[in-house]
């Protein structure tokens, strides 16, 4: 729960680093639109260099487990729902384990993109699969898929039920993907949902 000092309301957001990072760094990094739509946004959009902000937390359900059973993770991400999945990413990638992790990575348009030149990095580097859609607005030379992620997209990139699937995002983009993982034979238990 972030707020900028003297302010009334605290607002969730979530880290965008995984612990290691944090440790290593010194510092929490947290993904917030400062587009002026939300009162909060408006007042962290306002902050400089060296002013207080008060932090209470980390608190949620929505964690990496220590020890995943499973071979495959699936992080699903909409907009600014990619923060937490780029701390589990970095995470996984931290431990070096050879688990195969596939990104699938939504927003309004390809300048909506958080990111995008490391998750790029990361996938020319074979270490991640990387799957970028445009739900609204793409230019002409736009190389990425189109709208939210669909049942063939899932089921093509899923060859296993023992998948783990992490989705965050917008409530529509996460209830409709949950649904889908379902009905392509992932198991409730293995799709974790945090939603905004």
């Amino acid at each position: 729960m972030l707020r900028a000092h003297g302010q009334a309301a605290r607002k969730p957001y979530s880290i965008a680093l995984a612990p290691a990072q944090a440790r290593e760094r010194g510092y929490l990094e947290f993904l917030i639109k400062t587009d002026g739509e939300t009162p909060e946004g408006r007042e962290l959009a306002a902050l400089r260099r060296g002013a207080r902000v008060e932090a209470h937390g980390p608190i949620g359900a929505f964690v990496l487990p220590d020890r995943p059973v499973e071979h495959h993770l699936l992080f699903i991400a909409g907009g600014a729902g990619i923060a937490p999945l780029r701390a589990m990413l970095w995470q996984v990638l931290a431990r070096r384990s050879r688990l195969r992790v596939t990104v699938v990575y939504s927003a309004r348009s390809p300048r909506h993109f958080a990111y995008l030149a490391e998750l790029r990095r990361l996938a020319t580097a074979r270490r991640i699969e990387l799957v970028l859609r445009a739900t609204r607005r793409a230019p002409a030379g736009w190389r990425g898929d189109r709208g939210r992620p669909d049942t063939s997209l899932l089921r093509a990139l899923i060859q296993s039920p023992a998948t783990l699937c992490f989705l965050c995002g917008p409530p529509g983009l996460v209830a409709g993907a949950a649904s889908r993982l379902r009905r392509i034979g992932i198991a409730a238990k293995r799709i974790r949902m945090e939603k905004w």
